[in-house]
């Protein structure tokens, strides 16, 4: 089954898997394919210009989603998933990329790697972690 993964998954797995959950680190190391919602890349440039992130992660990524047999898949922000953020209840959900990940989860049916705590409580989709 495939999975979606949050920004901040993504950038453990980089450059702090340790801070992955042995469930998490399982989902990321399988054979099956990983969707990283396109918002993560809007979220990795601003943290770096925030000076929040080293750019080495958004290198990594991108050296890493640009081989063939990657098994990172970056999910556009299209139709589909901007009209199924309205399924992301705003009072559980607040901040807007987070809705975007769990908006693409829920779009594709997909199971979402996330620590969030917020995310955690949106009971529309399921959780690893």
């Amino acid at each position: 089954m495939a999975i979606v993964i949050d920004t901040h998954i993504i950038v453990w797995y980089l450059i702090e898997p340790d801070r992955l959950s042995e469930a998490a680190l399982a989902a990321l190391e399988s054979d099956e394919l990983i969707h990283l919602s396109s918002i993560s890349i809007v979220e990795l440039c601003y943290l770096i210009e925030r000076d929040r992130l080293p750019a080495i992660v958004l290198e990594r990524l991108l050296a890493v989603v640009s081989q063939p047999d990657s098994g990172i898949a970056i999910v556009p922000l299209d139709q589909a998933i901007s009209l199924a953020v309205r399924q992301v209840d705003r009072a559980i959900v607040p901040e807007m990329p987070d809705r975007f990940i769990a908006a693409t989860a829920l779009h594709l049916n997909c199971p979402l790697v996330t620590r969030d705590h917020k995310i955690q409580a949106f009971t529309g989709i399921t959780i690893i972690w």
